[in-house]
């Protein structure tokens, strides 16, 4: 929509920015279902007293003005225009199909996956209104907000839909956390307490050291795969113009306890570690399954990861969110770094996969890849304008093979407008790779959503499987381990 933008308008931020250009429109997905009957009124009716279109970006049109830059500028909401019912039952192929919600059981997971699925790449959010939807899906009891990346990252997304969402149970708050102080250490002698500040010291020194390493090394490679180098094609490779291809999605899950299993095999491990064993080993697993003996033994993959840069990595409080000098402030604040993945057979030990995860992950916390590509990206969208930063990230989404999404979701279950929510899961619109992994904590469980290029990922449900299996034989060797 082109405009003279005025005093009152509000410029969108250099992140914004990036998600308007039309190589990189990104449009977020979150499907929430349920098992209740949803009453379109009342959803309605608590749609319009809710914290998120009272939310300045919920209540704005995207607008440019004669010079091209793109303002909010705020207008009146009208509930109906962003509330799409659709009565009618979804087929296998996210096709609707004759007949009513009535009688009709079957939570169809699969028919809405694909429905979403097809939305990703044909359904851009309209420019009239402000950059949001939501589909209810009645016949499966389901929700499914559209919201256009320039509003906000999943997690102030998710910090918006936790303000405008209650428990089920009401309880005890498992985000509360009970800190215990320390008793002060006894005196210690002069001489040893010496010693120890000069270790620390030289530990600082060494820890300094190998963040400036890992930084510099990582950024080049990170500037390398954004201009000139590639993956070697695989049989899961996009590239140019594949976010234009048809899509799948399938879902793979996991339970949370399983994966804290796993975890305690190997001091210091995070559940991170854990899932980038699970898309190493699956993914090697499914290229054995497609091209047998075809690869060789340490083919790189490289995913692109996006890490949130907020100090809390969990749901954030909506009004802590909205501070403007808060350093968890609301809006795109987030890195990328490259999380590669090496083919191998598979061994005797499935733990391999969590070691070798480990050491890549570690080396990445030491180094500041996520905190410059930020800045760098905020830089040369300042100095230039959308158009180069936009190429660059298009150029390295098409240089590499994958993008992995992750965050953590809530740890209660919780009501959206009344009604209990039984799953919760998000993906984006679709990007030049032919895979795209996204992953959400609920209440126990861990959903993986897998968008796919049908065309070139044929089968995602057996990807989902060889994802699922990796982590269970994980499991199994774990559980050897611990009990020993």
């Amino acid at each position: 929509m082109a405009s003279q933008g005025t005093f009152s308008d509000e410029p969108l931020s250099p992140a914004g920015r990036l998600f308007t250009d039309p190589k990189t429109d990104v449009i977020i997905h979150i499907i929430a279902c349920g098992k209740d009957t949803i009453d379109i009124d009342f959803v309605k009716s608590v749609l319009e007293s809710s914290v998120m279109v009272q939310h300045p970006r919920f209540c704005s049109l995207l607008v440019r003005d004669k010079n091209g830059l793109e303002h909010w500028r705020r207008t009146k909401i009208d509930i109906d225009q962003h509330v799409i019912v659709f009565d009618k039952r979804l087929d296998k192929s996210g096709k609707f199909i004759e007949g009513t919600s009535q009688g009709f059981t079957d939570d169809g997971e699969e028919a809405v996956n694909q429905y979403v699925a097809d939305l990703s790449v044909s359904s851009p959010l309209s420019a009239d209104k402000p950059l949001w939807e939501i589909h209810l899906l009645m016949a499966h009891k389901c929700a499914v907000f559209r919201i256009h990346h320039a509003l906000g990252d999943g997690f102030s997304l998710m910090s918006m839909l936790m303000a405008g969402c209650g428990k089920v149970n009401e309880g005890d708050d498992c985000r509360d956390v009970v800190v215990q102080r320390v008793a002060p250490a006894k005196s210690v002698e002069s001489k040893g307490r010496k010693r120890r500040d000069w270790c620390w010291l030289l530990c600082a020194i060494s820890g300094f050291l190998k963040m400036i390493r890992y930084t510099l090394v990582f950024m080049v490679e990170f500037l390398l795969m954004s201009l000139f180098v590639c993956d070697k094609r695989t049989v899961i490779s996009g590239g140019d113009g594949v976010e234009l291809w048809p899509r799948k999605l399938a879902t793979a899950k996991f339970l949370l306890e399983d994966m804290k299993e796993v975890k305690k095999a190997i001091p210091n491990t995070t559940i991170n570690d854990v899932l980038y064993a699970v898309i190493s080993s699956g993914l090697s697993r499914y290229l054995e399954h497609r091209t047998p003996n075809a690869s060789h033994e340490g083919l790189r993959l490289t995913g692109v990861a996006m890490v949130n840069l907020r100090p809390n990595t969990g749901v954030q409080e909506l009004s802590e969110a909205m501070k403007k000098n808060s350093e968890a402030r609301w809006g795109n604040k987030f890195g990328a770094i490259l999380l590669p993945v090496y083919y191998h057979k598979a061994g005797n030990d499935p733990l391999e996969w969590l070691k070798r995860a480990k050491v890549t992950v570690d080396r990445k916390k030491h180094s500041l890849e996520a905190y410059v590509t930020y800045r760098l990206r905020d830089l040369v969208m300042t100095l230039l304008g959308p158009k180069y930063p936009c190429l660059f990230y298009y150029k390295l989404l098409c240089n590499t093979t994958f993008t992995i999404s992750n965050f953590m979701g809530p740890l209660e279950k919780i009501t959206i407008a009344g009604y209990p929510v039984s799953s919760i899961k998000f993906n984006t619109s679709s990007l030049p790779q032919a895979l795209s992994i996204y992953m959400l904590s609920y209440v126990g469980r861990v959903e993986m959503q897998l968008l796919v290029a049908k065309d070139i990922i044929p089968d995602p449900e057996f990807l989902a499987k060889c994802f699922e299996d990796a982590l269970l034989e994980m499991r199994m060797a774990a559980i050897g381990i611990n009990t020993a």
